[in-house]
């Protein structure tokens, strides 16, 4: 039996109940679905699931209940007509640009954006004929100067990893969409809980299911959200290729999404308080975060977030052996580059997350040896300020 499907339900209460299809047992919490494959009731079923003339799990690399409710739970939150679940965030980025591009075409994407991201599209991708023009400055004025007749796709982090930068998510879409190019939107670090880029005319929508979305730092899983013929092109390559969210982390991701408003509500207060904190420290040169109000696109962040998040970024003064010495007499703070978990962490890009790009590419993305970056979980914001005290001296 289905859960009722009304349109007119909160964001909260589709976090909880959406998407969900209870089996013949009727259960109350999600059921979840450990098979590599179904059966069919007889040889033209299975013939007409293969086709897809008939709607129905076939083979769990791309259909299973589990997953599928993740999916149809998040299209909900984000305001979309689809999901397309993906083992991980990067290949919820790598799925979206193999369906809809071919060799030939053109990126245009920020210069702020995740290491890996950078790696993807500015040394593997070009393998294959599809080039990437990195903008380095936040302007729109910026993008169009770099679209180019081959562009495709616009791809941006608003917020950016690991430095916070917020991009105008509606005057990019416009740029794309008179060239006649899709804007891609990474929403990993407000989720939709904060940020719904759809309604701000992006095209598709990027997640990193393994950080805000489980919550907790145990499973790894991606997603990519939009229209239906926009996804159905994901669908088709990750029906071919494989990089399948497993039912298993898809059950746990959906448990994620049911305290997902919660915890980005309180998370975000936390972040707040600890980046006026930091602002008042001698030893800290900058504070990046969108809900002060020194961030450059503090306005900006205020008009198309519900808050500032929960990623606060910071200068030591000192560089590298004054930011290392932080992360080193951390007694709380967890040290690991993952973020988006209800315990705060704490990395040093420069050698870590952005570790694998070049020391150019890291200037041009302003990420400096005394850089660090903090997920702010949900302890107390007094405990988290006596760790990193320890450290600025």
């Amino acid at each position: 039996m289905s859960v009722p499907d009304n349109p007119g339900w909160s964001f909260d209460t589709l976090a909880v109940r959406a998407g969900q299809e209870r089996s013949q047992f009727n259960e109350h919490s999600e059921a979840l679905y450990l098979t590599s494959s179904f059966v069919f009731e007889n040889a033209a079923q299975a013939a007409a699931r293969f086709s897809g003339e008939e709607p129905g799990n076939v083979y769990a690399r791309f259909t299973n209940p589990t997953v599928t409710t993740m999916q149809e739970r998040l299209a909900a939150l984000e305001g979309a007509e689809a999901c397309v679940a993906t083992a991980t965030g990067m290949a919820a980025i790598l799925s979206t640009v193999m369906a809809l591009m071919k060799s030939g075409e053109h990126i245009v994407a920020s210069r702020s954006i995740f290491g890996a991201t950078q790696q993807l599209f500015g040394t593997i991708l070009p393998r294959f004929g599809v080039e990437t023009a990195f903008v380095d400055q936040g302007s729109v004025e910026a993008f169009r100067a770099a679209l180019r007749p081959t562009t495709k796709l616009v791809f941006i982090e608003t917020p950016s990893n690991p430095l916070t930068e917020v991009f105008d998510i509606a005057a990019l879409a416009e740029v794309a969409h008179t060239a006649g190019a899709l804007l891609v939107v990474d929403n990993c670090f407000c989720t939709p809980a904060l940020q719904r880029p759809l309604e701000l005319g992006a095209d598709l929508v990027i997640h990193s299911a393994t950080k805000y979305l489980d919550g907790q730092g145990r499973v790894l899983g991606g997603a990519v959200c939009g229209s239906k013929p926009l996804t159905d092109e994901v669908f088709k390559f990750l029906r071919t290729a494989g990089p399948t969210l497993s039912p298993f982390n898809a059950w746990v991701i959906l448990k994620g999404l049911e305290t997902l408003s919660v915890r980005m509500k309180a998370q975000s207060a936390n972040a707040l308080e600890l980046a006026q904190w930091l602002e008042a420290q001698p030893q800290v040169a900058r504070v990046h975060y969108p809900g002060l109000a020194s961030h450059p696109q503090h306005v900006l962040a205020m008009r198309q977030q519900a808050s500032g998040g929960a990623i606060v970024s910071f200068e030591v003064k000192g560089g590298r052996e004054a930011a290392w010495r932080v992360v080193d007499n951390c007694r709380l703070l967890s040290i690991t580059a993952n973020l988006g978990d209800t315990k705060t962490t704490i990395t040093h890009p420069a050698s870590t997350t952005h570790g694998r790009i070049t020391a150019e590419a890291r200037a041009a993305s302003g990420i400096g040896e005394g850089l660090l970056r903090i997920a702010v979980g949900l302890e107390s914001p007094a405990d988290l300020k006596a760790d990193l005290a320890r450290g600025l001296v």
